[in-house]
């Protein structure tokens, strides 16, 4: 938000609920790092090093991680917006990305975004599926009677640019186009339905803060119908502990039975750190996020972008390099240095960029 008066940005004040999350990440300043990989709450260390000790005295068993991981994809669900029964659950983007390839039928047009994540797009580049791009901003109007499914990131990886959700929801719709939003570079940061579209995918361990390895898929009515469970193992069945032997298993009647075996410790920290954001008003979370992305642009004299994500031009990595040295822990993509706010960023860290860059 421009305070005339202060002739800056504002940064909103924390709620209550608000400080007392951010509280969970300790003093984390120069970390504007969170789109390559985000930090963990407290909480979620401490489960974490529980279940190592557990783990390290012969008390774990397998079955044991199974509450674990139902309140997890529960969590999840309540942040999106969805029946946890819609919520299948995996460990990377690009697996659960091929499900959805392999569900296109030979010949069925597929419209992406140019320059997209490349474990979204990758897998669509299959025989028999004609892959067509458009620029991010013309791609609702891209989608014609011929595209079978639209995909694209609701947040660009590179760049931190919104998708017009709406125009290209409205714009499948008219013409009878399934939508597969990845909702990585979003999820815990910008609010997402995932109602709203027939597919998403999300790995955790960006702004979710989560350990890496615990992604999700939900799967809405339409596309239910279309995917097969090819990626079928034994989590994937209706009683998973009488699933693990032989070929004729019987599958779970919903989501479940696009499941990948999880990889147990990951989940452990992802239950905690899911539930946290799925507690808090992911609205503040953006205001917050946003507004110093805003500053930074500001400040920079770069175009007002009002995103967490801020991305500009630094070909050689010489800026880059400036900000590393200064002690500011930032990422760089596609010849651009990127700078990511999340909840624990204050103005401090935006301070701390500009300095490096004009010392």
């Amino acid at each position: 938000m421009w305070d005339a008066q202060a002739g800056q940005v504002s940064i909103p004040t924390p709620s209550r609920a608000l400080t007392v999350a951010i509280a969970e990440f300790g003093e984390p300043r120069g970390y504007v790092a969170t789109a390559s990989i985000g930090i963990p709450p407290r909480r979620a260390v401490e489960a974490l090093r529980a279940d190592l000790d557990a783990w390290s005295r012969a008390d774990r068993d397998p079955e044991g991680y199974d509450p674990i991981i139902e309140r997890t994809r529960a969590h999840y669900a309540r942040l999106v917006g969805v029946e946890a029964s819609r919520v299948a659950i995996g460990s990377q983007t690009s697996v659960q990305a091929s499900l959805v390839a392999s569900a296109v039928p030979d010949g069925a047009e597929v419209l992406a975004v140019e320059g997209d994540f490349s474990s979204l797009m990758a897998p669509f580049r299959r025989a028999g599926i004609p892959l067509r791009t458009a620029p991010l901003e013309a791609l609702a109007d891209a989608i014609t009677d011929e595209t079978f499914l639209v995909v694209f990131s609701r947040v660009q990886s590179a760049t931190g640019a919104l998708a017009d959700a709406d125009a290209i929801r409205e714009a499948a719709a008219r013409h009878g186009t399934l939508t597969f939003c990845d909702t990585t570079q979003a999820t815990g940061v910008l609010p997402v339905a995932a109602g709203d579209f027939d597919l998403t995918v999300c790995h955790s361990y960006k702004w979710l803060c989560s350990p890496r390895g615990v992604c999700f898929l939900t799967v809405g009515p339409a596309a239910e119908a279309l995917l097969r469970p090819t990626q079928v193992g034994w989590y994937a069945g209706d009683d998973v502990w009488r699933s693990c032997y032989g070929a004729d298993i019987t599958l779970a009647p919903d989501a479940r039975r696009f499941d990948v075996s999880p990889a147990w410790q990951a989940w452990v920290g992802a239950e905690q750190a899911i539930a946290l954001f799925a507690d808090l008003d992911i609205a503040e979370i953006w205001a917050r996020a946003a507004g110093l992305g805003e500053r930074l642009c500001h400040e920079l004299g770069l175009p007002a972008q009002r995103q967490a994500i801020v991305a500009w031009p630094d070909p050689d990595g010489t800026q880059l390099r400036r900000m590393i040295d200064a002690g500011i822990r930032i990422s760089g993509r596609a010849g651009r240095a990127r700078a990511s706010f999340h909840l624990w960023n204050t103005e401090e860290d935006v301070t701390a960029i500009v300095r490096s860059l004009r010392g």
